[in-house]
């Protein structure tokens, strides 16, 4: 169990890391006052449901700010910190190959030319092929449509990552250091 789900159910004292956790998560200011200012949480299940509607009710210019925040799929990510992390692992299952992800390169650019922001997909578990047909459907989107879209992936990624964060899979600088 994490410190900082001790923090958000009322069990634990801040220790002036919950910020920087939740940013890990989704890098918005608006959605880390949100969690952090609703608790303590009664319990996880209610935490998760409140994380959930504020990044739903997340407004665009916050959504592309938060998206600008994450690497390009594929990408090589330097630092250890509790984002580079979790990017490895959710994009650990797409192909490290030199052809494969040049081709994974080649299509996020067309997105990024085509809607001018970086494209995020869930990628915990998919594989290439699952995500180039990912971008071929949503380059067929309208720029307000792929917004939706976009916004619902980063919000399902953030709850993907705040529950490994809860569940202590991903440390961050909310955990006490060791003596």
């Amino acid at each position: 169990m994490s410190h900082l789900l001790d923090v958000l159910l009322g069990r634990a004292t801040p220790t002036g890391g919950e910020e920087e956790a939740l940013s890990a998560c989704l890098s918005s200011p608006l959605w880390v006052a949100g969690v952090l200012d609703a608790a303590p949480h009664p319990d996880v299940e209610t935490l998760l449901e409140h994380a959930d509607a504020a990044a739903r009710a997340l407004p665009a210019e916050a959504v592309l700010a938060a998206l600008a925040t994450h690497p390009r799929l594929g990408e090589d990510l330097p630092g250890d910190g509790p984002h580079e992390c979790m990017c490895r692992l959710e994009q650990s299952s797409l192909p490290q190959d030199p052809a494969s992800r040049e081709r994974l390169g080649a299509a996020v650019t067309a997105y990024e030319a085509r809607f001018g922001h970086h494209y995020l997909v869930r990628a915990a578990g998919l594989g290439e092929e699952e995500v180039l047909a990912d971008l071929d459907e949503r380059l067929g989107n309208s720029a307000a449509a792929e917004l939706e879209v976009s916004a619902d992936q980063l919000r399902q990624v953030a709850l993907l990552r705040l529950q490994a964060v809860l569940a202590g899979v991903v440390t961050t600088p909310a955990e006490p250091q060791s003596p």
